[in-house]
């Protein structure tokens, strides 16, 4: 058994899953989390009223039941996926909307004559969703998945210029995929969204997008207790300002690369100082979570227990609402992603009521509460929403920023995603987690494989350390 040291710098998944990699690996593991409280964007808290749970800021997974880490780590053995028959939906219009169902062939079958050009967008991504998965979770492009590769690329192309409207006839398939690429802050059509997305919308139709049962918090716990049962130690209030504070063999910084230039002050090269310089942080979130006294009454009863829902009308609307976003305006009509969890999860809210997530993009560092333009949108869509509102918790971007740091400006992928940032994230190389400081690694979303609670980007680090130190890989699942 080792006893070299590791200190982990900040508690989110990506932190957390490097911890648990190399406590397990036999190193003495102390994770230094600046909040009261563990779990970064897996966080869970009673935002509104006494028995109302709202995930902070992550609330439904498909990347965690995807990436290789969790599921080596056995995640679905540790908390309670639950996976709604319907991935995502998409309201047209009071009373008309698009329905994204897990099984490919009924999506299909109710997108009528867009129904075949949906099966060749994304059936061959759905078919080979395990190597879609890996791509999407990997630091550079994998060559043993170039056929996959392939055709994600060739639909990236499509889905990111200006033909994406190609072989759709009718509004409503349109309108239902451009509300996965909308995940991405960016403009639409682009590249990277596209990419991203693409995959979002195959793993919808293969895995499935789930939530956790009593909360987004419950993965964050189960990786902090394989922690701790593996001689790991947690210490939360615990900031740390500069590098100097820090005494490991290997030190693992779930953190920006704003904040690493900061805690490594004059200690850094200066080709890599200005490499991390140069990243670039996205537009931001206001987020609003609000407590019901019932369901919500959705203009379509069919939206009544899905769990995930894109708002904001047809693909142009879409389009033209996150152009504005980022011209630095705030559209009058925002594209709106809204979770109902206690549809599926009677944990989140009393019986009987209601939690119910949301957020908007903004320009970057905004400091608008979009709380109101939020639920004039929810109304647009369910009219006398309004009315079954008992609590409202509201954040502008730079209240996101407040509660993390990692979310520069608000902006949730602590990194803008575009196509440079998806290949060289922070920088392109083989091992882009290595800094040029001995023993010092950044693992945050701001590295490799990027944004998603997947744990990938921690893991991936701390397998890299340990490889530097001799050390063999551990086994991850529970015991």
């Amino acid at each position: 058994m080792t006893s070299r040291r590791a200190t982990v710098v900040g508690s989110g998944p990506n932190g957390l899953a490097a911890a648990v990699t190399l406590a397990r690996a036999g190193l003495e593991v102390t994770v230094r989390e600046r909040a009261a409280g563990i779990g970064g964007g897996t966080a869970t808290h009673e935002l509104t009223l006494p028995g109302f749970r709202h995930d902070v800021c992550s609330a439904v997974h498909p990347m965690a039941a995807a990436s290789e880490f969790f599921t080596r780590f056995g995640l679905s053995t540790r908390v309670e996926l639950l996976t709604p028959e319907v991935s995502y939906a998409h309201p047209l219009t009071p009373g008309r909307s698009a329905l994204a169902s897990r099984s490919l062939d009924r999506t299909v079958e109710q997108l009528g004559v867009d129904g075949p050009a949906w099966r060749r967008l994304l059936g061959p991504l759905v078919e080979h969703a395990d190597e879609v998965a890996a791509i999407g979770g990997g630091p550079l492009l994998p060559p043993h998945h170039l056929a996959t590769l392939a055709r994600l690329g060739v639909r990236m192309l499509h889905q990111g210029g200006p033909a994406w409207n190609l072989g759709f006839r009718e509004d409503a398939a349109p309108a239902l995929l451009t509300g996965v690429l909308g995940h991405a802050i960016g403009r639409l059509p682009s590249l990277a969204p596209a990419a991203s997305g693409l995959v979002l919308a195959a793993l919808a139709h293969a895995g499935g997008w789930p939530l956790v049962r009593g909360g987004s918090a419950g993965i964050a716990g189960a990786l902090a207790a394989d922690l701790l049962a593996h001689g790991g130690r947690i210490v939360t209030d615990s900031e740390v300002r500069t590098l100097d504070e820090v005494d490991a063999d290997v030190v693992m910084l779930d953190v920006t690369p704003r904040a690493l230039l900061a805690l490594a002050g004059d200690r850094l090269p200066g080709g890599y100082a200005r490499t991390l310089r140069r990243f670039r942080y996205g537009d931001g979130v206001a987020k609003v979570d609000l407590a019901l006294d019932g369901p919500v009454p959705w203009a379509d009863p069919e939206l009544a227990g899905v769990v995930t829902l894109h708002l904001g009308g047809t693909r142009a609307d879409l389009a033209r609402s996150e152009a504005e976003v980022a011209a630095g305006r705030h559209p009058d009509r925002p594209y709106a992603l809204v979770t109902q969890p206690s549809v599926l999860d009677a944990t989140r809210a009393p019986e009987g009521h209601h939690v119910l997530w949301a957020y908007t993009h903004v320009p970057h560092g905004s400091t608008l509460d979009r709380g109101e333009a939020i639920i004039a949108t929810l109304e647009r869509f369910a009219p006398g929403v309004r009315d079954r509102i008992l609590a409202v918790s509201s954040r502008s971007a730079a209240e996101v920023e407040r509660h993390d740091v990692n979310d520069v400006g608000g902006d949730i992928a602590a990194g803008a995603i575009s196509l440079r940032q998806l290949v060289a994230r922070p920088r392109l190389s083989p091992t882009p987690w290595r800094t040029p400081l001995p023993g010092v690694w950044l693992c945050s979303a701001s590295t490799a494989p990027g944004p998603g609670v997947h744990g990938q980007g921690g893991w991936l680090a701390a397998r890299a350390a340990l490889r530097e130190l001799g050390i063999p890989e551990p086994a991850l699942g529970p015991r």
